[in-house]
């Protein structure tokens, strides 16, 4: 199973996938210049949703569909260091699924 985690360094912001960084998919849609931002809702955020479940579901169109939904619903609300595994993200799409 994946592990996201993100955290804020001296350098910057760093988002990775299994320790390795995570693309921020621009090639599905692009709706910021800015990178992957979190802790408030917004077209950063909504990039760092959408390019987790682009790399989660494996299917480019259901993340696009459901990334301004899991904005909201999980990236506005993570903390500064994070983590996510696959389960908890199932479980969090599961919940936006019977909402």
């Amino acid at each position: 199973m994946k592990t996201y985690s993100g955290s804020r360094t001296i350098d910057g912001i760093a988002v990775s996938v299994d320790g390795q960084p995570l693309d921020e998919r621009y090639d599905i849609q692009r709706f910021t210049n800015s990178g992957f931002e979190w802790t408030y809702e917004g077209d950063s955020p909504r990039q760092l949703a959408l390019a987790l479940l682009a790399d989660h579901l494996g299917d480019d169109a259901q993340a696009l569909q459901l990334s301004d939904k899991f904005m909201k619903e999980k990236i506005s609300d993570l903390d500064n260091d994070w983590a996510l595994n696959g389960d908890e993200i199932d479980s969090i799409l599961n919940e936006m699924a019977s909402a």
